[in-house]
């Protein structure tokens, strides 16, 4: 054995000691029922291993959401092989949030992925009962189950074009009880009610409108730039808009546009202008019946 290989080795042994140590409060470090845990192979004598569990300072799948970046979360991932039996090969993600403001909207924004960009639950999602749990699945082309365990966000997910695999449901149960879900028990028919679209794409609108101040704030503090400033609020302006104009009948174009020009222009007054005057129309508007 070359003394190239040895140090692979010895890389690989002590980066697994390291890392295992460092997220065993979040993954699954072993084999789960049939499906064998991903662990660091060493490909290349002299590099660092490859694969097995992996941690990130970052918001995990909330990051699609514009999750509000106001404190560092974690995330920790891990795949487990399925083998040659024709299971799936699942990952599994976990995110820990630190409890701070943006916080409130983690349900919001855990449910927001299965919804459609308008705010309507998707054909392939509902609530599901497991163990007594309540997981949020969706399932085509595989299927994905997402929960909150308190603060944490905890997804799994896997590839099966055909469905035909049978679902890695000993990963899932192993986790709800590492990680027990704390959502309220919901049906399918609660989630597709008239009163539960309505209150999520309210509170759509809500948090977009939050998620300016909330840059805003950023900014008055030296924090971030001003041109990432005008970008995330006239994002998240564009998208309030597309709800009024939908649920609302107000006519968004011509805002859109304007918004457009104040930012190629790097017009923060003119941005901030058009921010308060959306949310004097919100204060004034928010209880009024929508058009679903």
């Amino acid at each position: 054995m070359t003394k190239k290989l040895l140090a692979a080795i010895l890389i690989m042994c002590i980066f697994t000691v390291a890392v295992y140590a460092a997220i065993d409060d979040y993954l699954i470090l072993t084999d789960i029922g049939p499906y064998i845990l991903s662990r660091p192979q060493a490909f290349f004598p002299g590099e660092p291993p490859t694969g097995g569990p992996r941690e990130y300072d970052r918001s995990g799948i909330l990051a699609t959401t514009d999750h509000f970046p106001d404190h560092a979360d974690k995330t920790y991932e891990v795949m487990y092989m399925g083998g040659g039996s024709g299971n799936p090969s699942p990952t599994v993600q976990v995110t820990q949030h630190a409890g701070v403001d943006s916080d409130r909207w983690l349900l919001h924004e855990v449910d927001k992925g299965f919804r459609t960009s308008l705010g309507i639950p998707g054909d392939s999602y509902g609530p599901r009962q497991i163990d007594g749990q309540t997981v949020l699945e969706f399932g085509g082309g595989g299927r994905e189950y997402r929960w909150l365990s308190g603060n944490k966000v905890v997804r799994i997910q896997y590839t099966d074009l055909q469905m035909e695999k049978p679902e890695p449901i000993e990963v899932v149960r192993a986790y709800l009880v590492k990680h027990p879900s704390t959502l309220s028990a919901i049906t399918l028919r609660q989630l597709r009610s008239t009163e539960n679209k309505t209150t999520w794409i309210k509170d759509e609108m809500e948090r977009r409108l939050w998620l300016c101040d909330k840059w805003f704030m950023q900014l008055q503090l030296g924090k971030v730039q001003e041109s990432q400033v005008l970008q995330e609020s006239v994002k998240s302006m564009v998208v309030f808009l597309d709800y009024r104009e939908k649920y609302y009948s107000v006519a968004a174009a011509s805002e859109k546009n304007l918004l457009a020009g104040y930012l190629n222009t790097n017009n923060g007054t003119g941005i901030r202008t058009k921010l308060a005057e959306y949310k004097m129309w919100w204060q004034a508007n928010k209880s009024a019946a929508i058009n679903l």
